[in-house]
């Protein structure tokens, strides 16, 4: 074999790894996780504004932030800081 055909070989086995490997394994995010740990729960979900959401509640001070990441500044950002009891507040 020339060097033309063992780079062709080599390619065309590249591809097919890179393709089998594309189909195999799952590549969508989820965002139904919940983690909770001591003091501290984390979810995410979807926001009003569109988009996902960071939710993290402070059980020990009774206190959840959403925060969310911001495009154009590149970073996250804080959206909401609140005590818990504010949502069960009826009016």
């Amino acid at each position: 074999m020339n060097r033309k055909n063992i780079t062709l070989a080599l390619l065309s086995f590249s591809a097919a790894f890179l393709l089998a490997a594309n189909l195999l394994v799952p590549n969508h995010a989820s965002a139904d996780i919940s983690v909770k740990e001591r003091d501290y729960q984390v979810v995410t979900a979807s926001i009003a504004t569109g988009g996902d959401g960071l939710y993290i509640l402070d059980t020990s001070r009774g206190v959840v932030g959403v925060f969310s990441y911001d495009p154009s500044s590149r970073s996250i950002v804080p959206r909401a800081i609140r005590p818990i009891a504010d949502a069960f507040v009826t009016r």
